[in-house]
């Protein structure tokens, strides 16, 4: 059986998650909306119970949560939502980074197409910012700041505390994709100060199709966000549409279950990545890390083999492990990876790179054979 080694494109569902879908789908298939009847009321119990699990692990109002069909939408709602507002009060000024995933930079893109200034602040071969960089960018009339938790592909984290404890000071919102920490960052989550948060849940052990926009009061407001999707009103007004019970259901039993499990899961995906980190190092493989090392998820590895065509090793090894060269939402496309390219690197190492990502279910004895194999190709071209 092919071993699954890209937890950041999406983590497989926990089986506890799924008894709970199941049992919603079974016995909850009211419209959670129709609260004129019993089975509509039960729905709408297990939908605010859900809303509870993802408010308490964030320490976050369960007001605060708006429920999407996932981190893309949540980004797209948090960026384009707040364009009306920016326009009618001349906040037409946006700052963020070239490494952002594509449902932040694509928004961001269309509205400089509509007259908003845009500027993304430089990241070199560490794949971090500067969080000084980012707060000298602030103007009167910049209406956001965007910048993600962590890199869906080399795992870097950028200094997000740092810069929302300079924006919590000024009218400019800060909004944060924390699709690839939210479960697994719990602390450093519920520490952060921020306006708008991105999350799904296929990336901490629960279903794909939902996902969570959190929108936090600040001075007693929330931020001036209009709805993309228009109909019924649900989600506070700003997402319209049935809510999905079941996979609602399925993301709170996930964020319940990382919030109990979390350091667990942590010291576990560490003590992988020191193990692979060891072999590699004691191979004859001409590799490369990438990134910061000191600032890096524990459950993600992005490394390159200059002498290996990073399709090709996929192509390969596709019998014995399943990896990635990036980000699943992009990987179609034929040109190389805008986070590296934004890095600075080499063509070669742009070329050989890949990303390794893991979870609970991975041990050390699973990960033996496709490092053999990878040392076997290591003297190899094949480009």
């Amino acid at each position: 059986m092919t071993l699954y080694l890209d937890y950041n494109a999406s983590t497989p569902v926990d089986p506890r998650v799924l008894e709970v879908m199941f049992e919603a789908y079974r016995f909850y298939y009211g419209n959670a909306s129709s609260h004129k009847h019993v089975y509509g009321q039960k729905a709408s119990a297990l939908v605010q119970c859900a809303r509870r699990q993802i408010a308490s692990i964030l320490d976050v109002g369960e007001e605060e949560v708006i429920f999407t069909s996932g981190a893309t939408e949540s980004n797209n709602l948090a960026i384009l939502g707040l364009a009306r507002w920016g326009m009618e009060n001349n906040r037409k000024h946006i700052v963020t980074t070239p490494i952002e995933h594509k449902s932040v930079l694509e928004p961001i893109k269309y509205l400089a197409s509509q007259g908003f200034e845009v500027e993304q602040v430089s990241v070199g071969a560490s794949g971090r910012i500067e969080a000084d960089e980012v707060i000298s960018r602030v103007r009167p009339d910049t209406l956001l700041v965007s910048v993600m938790h962590a890199n869906n592909e080399t795992g870097v984290i950028q200094p997000v505390k740092e810069i929302g404890e300079y924006l919590i000071n000024t009218d400019t919102y800060f909004h944060v994709d924390a699709a690839q920490t939210f479960g697994k960052l719990v602390d450093e989550l519920k520490e952060l100060k921020y306006d708008l948060l991105s999350i799904s849940a296929h990336k901490v052990y629960g279903p794909q199709g939902v996902g969570a926009l959190i929108r936090r009061r600040r001075k007693y407001t929330f931020p001036h966000l209009e709805p993309l999707i228009k109909g019924g009103g649900q989600e506070k007004g700003l997402r319209s549409g049935t809510l999905p019970v079941a996979l609602i259901a399925g993301f709170g039993h996930a964020a319940a279950l990382a919030a109990v499990e979390y350091e667990k899961r942590r010291a576990h995906d560490l003590a992988l990545r020191e193990s692979v980190l060891a072999q590699l190092a004691c191979s004859n493989m001409d590799y490369v890390l990438i990134g910061d090392q000191d600032h890096v998820l524990s459950h993600t590895l992005s490394v390159s083999f200059p002498n290996i065509d990073s399709d090709t090793l996929i192509l390969v090894l596709k019998e014995d492990v399943a990896i990635s060269t990036g980000s699943a939402c992009t990987s179609d496309a034929k040109e190389p990876s805008h986070v590296l390219t934004a890095m600075g690197l080499p063509g070669e190492i742009i070329n050989g790179a890949v990303r390794i990502s893991w979870g609970p279910g991975i041990d050390e004895k699973n990960l033996k054979l496709p490092l053999e194999k990878l040392q076997n190709l290591a003297n190899l071209r094949f480009y």
